[in-house]
């Protein structure tokens, strides 16, 4: 199966089910979905950074200061993280992410709205990253990171959620 066969809630503004569609559907509708992003940080304290990789069906080739991904039909915010930061970091055993705040983002265009529920993780694993999903990673000091939001190309919807995360931890 495709990613753009995979099965997703449809959701309204207020985050609550009122159907199903394929992704490529969903994509192309515009229609209201659910998305988990989760911070990774090491045992120093360093965010892991990626770019995307060019085969991916949103953002592609863009940097993210998340791991993460939409919610599969019937998948719960917790369950849906936990998976996406094992299977993107290419690692099992991974301690279960901490929830932070969920809002409603809005690409402002075609791509539509999704539900976006912000996590945090530690990794103390070596990471082996989903080649399909990840270009480039590294785990880069905040201080890097905030140098280079201005010098890469970020995903729109996780450079939303990092300054909602900023602003949540009163930065």
């Amino acid at each position: 199966m495709s990613a753009s066969d995979e099965v997703l809630d449809v959701v309204d503004e207020n985050d609550q089910v009122v159907g199903r569609a394929p992704r490529g559907e969903v994509y192309a509708r515009g229609l209201v979905h659910r998305c988990a992003f989760i911070q990774v940080r090491d045992a120093e304290g360093r965010i892991f950074v990626h770019r995307r990789t060019p085969t991916k069906l949103v953002f592609p080739s863009l940097y993210d200061m998340f791991v993460g991904g939409v919610l599969g039909a019937g998948e719960s915010y917790d369950d849906a993280a936990l998976r996406e930061a094992e299977e993107e970091l290419g690692v099992s055993g991974l301690p279960r992410p901490r929830h932070l705040f969920t809002f409603l983002y809005d690409s402002g265009g075609t791509a539509g709205k999704w539900w976006s529920a912000v996590y945090e993780v530690r990794c103390d694993l070596p990471v082996n990253p989903q080649a399909e999903e990840v270009a480039w990673h590294a785990f880069l000091p905040e201080d890097e990171l905030t140098a280079r939001l201005a010098e890469w190309e970020w995903v729109p919807d996780g450079l939303a959620a990092y300054e909602r995360l900023l602003a949540h931890r009163g930065r």
